[in-house]
């Protein structure tokens, strides 16, 4: 019987069941890749949502899981030998997911850091680049009358979307034929992208075929249909 009540987030988000994974998230680009990948490899868990509209993200308690204050976080009861492993950073979740399921992440050594490197470029540039051009597209930046600040990132994020166009090319899914949490990681924040920022028209979405094509499949999926709702609203 694992006993959660040692992590101080678990006052503030009560786990029902705590032999099930916790997860502490929101609809966000990033905070839907964890219920996403949850869905997919059929792992039992309990989802809490992590309100930014009360700056839950600040408190005590998610602070004491995640001091960077950024959610997907996860706690897992039956983590390595059994004890239970306090989780933060995207990326790192779903390589954990992944390893421990044995799903949506090659064994072959090298497919396995090929799918990486795809993720770590989700990481470090589709994610920060969308996220900016959001910013100064559809938010504060929007009011700035210097445009060059909006401009580069425009001119980042097709470039971007070039890359990935190129890779995905004759291709199913990032890795070839095999789904991956490199796909679970990429096209929340495309998705996001053309949705949320409505940034389609900007970086002129419609020349990247093959990103269409792929995202579109993405969105077909039943576990990412559940997943991109979850957690639920109140």
């Amino acid at each position: 019987m694992s006993d959660l009540s040692a992590f101080a987030i678990t006052r503030k988000w009560p786990a029902r069941d705590p032999q099930r994974l916790q997860l502490y998230s929101l609809t966000t680009p990033n905070g839907v890749k964890i219920p996403i990948m949850l869905e997919e490899i059929g792992l039992p868990y309990e989802a809490h949502r992590v309100n930014f509209e009360t700056n839950d993200q600040q408190s005590a308690e998610f602070l004491s899981l995640n001091p960077n204050n950024k959610i997907p976080a996860v706690i897992d009861p039956d983590g390595p030998g059994g004890k239970p492993l306090p989780l933060f950073e995207s990326g790192a979740i779903l390589i954990y997911l992944a390893e421990k399921t044995g799903q949506l992440l090659s064994q072959d050594p090298a497919e396995r850091y090929r799918t990486i490197q795809w993720l770590m470029f989700q990481i470090g540039g589709i994610g920060p680049m969308f996220g900016q051009l959001g910013f100064f597209h559809k938010f504060a930046g929007k009011d700035y009358e210097d445009k060059r600040p909006r401009d580069r990132y425009v001119a980042e994020c097709r470039r971007l979307l070039g890359v990935l166009d190129g890779q995905l090319r004759d291709r199913d899914w990032i890795m070839g034929a095999q789904y991956s949490i490199a796909d679970i990681a990429t096209f929340p924040w495309v998705r996001n992208l053309i949705g949320f920022y409505e940034a389609g028209e900007l970086v002129e979405f419609e020349r990247f075929a093959s990103v269409k094509r792929v995202l579109e499949n993405f969105l077909a999926r039943p576990a990412v249909i559940r997943g991109l709702e979850i957690p639920k609203a109140p």
